[in-house]
């Protein structure tokens, strides 16, 4: 019997945390935590997730996964447009209609600082 393993699974990206953005996501209700993190498993696999928006405003290639379940919605800005990992930037509670400015300029603060760090590794 010969075993089938599908590329696509082989090769995917890893998740990097930035800062508190894994306990943020981990304070998510369960149902909204779980869906998060599909997401961020599809985007490692090079898909795009079901919901979400580019955040120009963050910096180029930094997205946002929007997930919504009857606790409210949910936030989470990521950049994938590096080989080496899936970078998770900033995660929230979305509680009215704009994206409010500071976690807009936190989560581009991360980014800044991502880019910052990747060229002093050069």
């Amino acid at each position: 019997m010969a075993i089938y393993i599908k590329p696509s699974i082989m090769s995917f990206k890893p998740l990097v945390w930035l800062d508190d953005s894994r306990k943020r996501v981990r304070d998510f209700p369960t149902v909204a935590r779980q869906r998060a993190g599909f997401e961020l498993w599809e985007v490692q696999q090079g898909n795009d997730p079901s919901d979400w928006k580019p955040m120009p405003s963050v910096g180029p290639g930094a997205c946002e996964i929007r997930v919504r379940d009857e606790a409210g919605a949910f936030r989470v800005i990521y950049v994938a447009r590096f080989e080496e990992a899936v970078y998770v930037l900033h995660a929230f509670q979305k509680k009215s209609r704009r994206t409010p400015k500071s976690d807009v300029d936190l989560a581009d603060a991360r980014y800044r600082g991502l880019v910052n760090e990747r060229r002093m590794k050069r």
